[in-house]
């Protein structure tokens, strides 16, 4: 499938979804609240079939926090990054996506450790590495009054 073929998919099934040219897969952007049942579609639409996450990873853009989903499709042999943005840095949460992809149960997990965002239904949600009295070393406002992050 083609890219302008990949992005018309997408919209056809996410027509609340974002389409953009990434750098090097299409992205589509979704609200927090949006993410399960978009990544529930992406996943059952037979002409889509993003079986695998192949990545789960946290982001801090400074005002914003986010979750940004590579998918790929085994079937057909295309990728597509799926990014949201959570604007409550002081309680930011989104829900999980576990039931759909269960590999994204470990990546959750270190999201959480290191950026502090929690994911809703999360079977299993606590720190991975970190001890509770750390804060969040990956956010861009951490301070690190011990020196032990070097700069």
């Amino acid at each position: 499938m083609e890219k302008s073929q990949l992005y018309a998919a997408i919209t056809a099934i996410v027509p609340e979804a974002v389409t953009a040219e990434g750098k090097q897969f299409p992205e589509v952007t979704v609200t927090p609240g949006n993410v399960r049942s978009v990544m529930g579609r992406l996943k059952e639409e037979p002409s889509l079939s993003f079986d695998i996450l192949v990545c789960l990873t946290g982001m801090d853009y400074g005002t914003d926090l986010g979750v940004v989903y590579h998918l790929r499709s085994y079937t057909f042999n295309h990728m597509v990054v799926v990014k949201t943005r959570i604007p409550d840095r002081e309680n930011p949460a989104i829900d999980s996506v576990c039931s759909i992809f269960p590999g994204a149960e470990f990546h959750e997990r270190e999201v959480y450790d290191l950026l502090g965002i929690k994911f809703n239904d999360h079977p299993d949600l606590r720190r991975l590495f970190l001890e509770s009295t750390w804060g969040y070393p990956l956010r861009k406002d951490y301070k690190d009054d011990v020196n032990i992050v070097l700069k």
